[in-house]
């Protein structure tokens, strides 16, 4: 029953947290008037739709499982989900370089208030009914899939939200040199990624992960 509860309370949080970011990229995208993502039913909270075959499934199980092998016993989980799409042109036409990055934050700001959210609430529950142990471990979650997740996304490297958000700031505020290093490297973007998460350099980007979590808990 213990491990029922506490991985279903994962999994559950885990989809909030990454249907979530997706589905907040796409609304605030229709604020400045792209109805793109509501036209391919990506507003929906069905998770079908959001499902990244990598990223949503295969991913976070290969994160698990190296983590189980390497003896933590409460590995931290993340992933991403399907790409909300957005016509970024139509943005900027309606609402400017801001609106574009207004967009690009949009995942990243709802994984942060929902985790400070589930930390106001945290205090609330404990073990000593079964319902109880589930809502403490569902917001303990939350707290850590969330922050976790923001804070990768917030990582400058394309395709993540922070190497976007940065990119039309620059743009904004005409310093034309940012936004054409990003377009330079985009093409190499994931391999980037990959080398920042496989290798010790992920201690170094994840840290504030890990200042924040702490805080939330404390």
């Amino acid at each position: 029953m213990e491990y029922v509860i506490k991985y279903t309370a994962l999994i559950l949080a885990f989809l909030i947290a990454v249907i979530g970011h997706e589905i907040m990229h796409g609304l605030v995208a229709r604020y400045y008037g792209d109805e793109t993502a509501r036209r391919e039913g990506r507003l929906s909270l069905n998770p079908v739709k959001h499902i990244d075959p990598f990223g949503s499934i295969v991913f976070p199980i290969l994160l698990f499982l190296s983590q189980k092998l390497a003896g933590v016993n409460d590995p931290i989980i993340f992933g991403w989900a399907k790409p909300v799409p957005v016509n970024i042109f139509k943005v900027v036409e309606n609402g400017g370089y801001i609106g574009a990055f207004n967009v690009s934050i949009a995942g990243v700001t709802y994984n942060f208030v929902l985790a400070f959210i589930a930390s106001a609430l945290i205090g609330f529950f404990d073990f000593h009914t079964v319902f109880g142990a589930f809502m403490f471990l569902f917001l303990y979650y939350l707290i850590v899939v969330n922050v976790v997740l923001g804070v990768f996304n917030l990582i400058p490297v394309p395709p993540l939200d922070g190497a976007n958000a940065l990119k039309y700031l620059s743009l904004q505020f005409k310093i034309y040199g940012v936004a054409k290093f990003y377009n330079k490297i985009e093409p190499y973007g994931m391999i980037i990624l990959l080398i920042i998460l496989f290798t010790p350099l992920a201690n170094y980007f994840f840290y504030p992960a890990e200042v924040i979590i702490s805080w939330l808990l404390h």
